[in-house]
């Protein structure tokens, strides 16, 4: 397993990028200005993640998702525990916004996430189409962090 900061073609990882954000559009607005990262396992991209700097010692998880293959195996939590050694000198928290699923919040609470705030309606009002994930329309979007703190 290796994991990589990918700095060019980023859209290369689309298909495994929309996995995690269904709406090309939305994506658009923070690929470029965000790092990825691309975890490899048996030659093959396997999982991606996406984060911006939001300013103030925030950094956000923008985009996170692992092969359908290749989930329940540990690999999206590898990718948030690279994620903070790589930036815990630099940042004071990592942020992540998702809807309210019962396949998504678990998992980063797992982690050591935190409920944080919500933007109600983000779904239905910057989605051109209604999005289900484990059974449950998403309506609002669910922002939990993390301390980010240095060792």
């Amino acid at each position: 397993m290796e994991i990589r900061k990918i700095t060019s073609r980023k859209k290369d990882y689309l298909p495994l990028l929309l996995l995690g954000d269904e709406q090309e559009s939305m994506i658009d607005r923070y690929l470029e200005r965000g790092d990825l990262y691309v975890l490899f396992a048996e030659g093959a991209a396997r999982a991606v993640c996406a984060v911006t700097d939001e300013g103030n010692g925030v950094l956000e998880i923008k985009n996170i998702a692992v092969a359908p293959a290749f989930q329940k195996k540990g690999l999206g939590r590898a990718l948030i525990a690279y994620i903070e050694n790589a930036y815990r000198q630099t940042h004071a928290v990592l942020l992540v916004g998702t809807g309210e699923s019962p396949l998504t919040v678990p998992f980063y609470e797992k982690c050591g996430f935190r409920y944080s705030h919500r933007i109600p309606n983000f779904f239905t009002v910057h989605y051109d189409h209604p999005i289900y994930e484990g059974g449950v329309l998403l309506r609002d979007m669910v922002y939990l962090q993390k301390p980010l703190a240095p060792h």
